[in-house]
């Protein structure tokens, strides 16, 4: 919620912050599918996030502080992908196996460092 005001200007910050919000409500009213959508919707709101607070998109400095205020409050939803991971694999219907979890895994981690990666272009 603190990535809202900083948002306007990126393609797709407001989009992601509001599927934050709702993902995080069902997580907290018991749906365990909704780990995997705000582990997903963290990772797309990264690139909007640490551009600001560490390269100083951000002139004023109550701006810069609610950017690192988002970014320590996106890392426990990131830390969570393996079980992000495994509710995934229950959300598109594969059959949930030791194996098919690590892979759709790697698979997240890999969608995460491309997202950094291309954020960084």
């Amino acid at each position: 919620m603190l990535a809202l005001p900083l948002a306007p200007s990126s393609w797709h910050g407001p989009e992601v912050a509001s599927v934050l919000a709702v993902s995080a409500t069902a997580l907290l009213a018991g749906q365990r599918w909704a780990i995997a959508l705000v582990f997903v919707a963290e990772l797309l709101l990264l690139p909007t996030i640490w551009p600001r607070a560490f390269l100083g998109g951000v002139a004023l400095w109550p701006g810069r502080i609610a950017a690192l205020g988002s970014l320590i409050s996106i890392v426990p939803g990131l830390l969570a992908a393996r079980r992000a991971a495994a509710a995934l694999v229950l959300l598109t219907g594969w059959q949930r196996t030791g194996a098919m979890c690590r892979r759709v895994h790697a698979g997240l981690i890999a969608g995460g460092v491309l997202v950094v990666l291309l954020s960084l272009l």
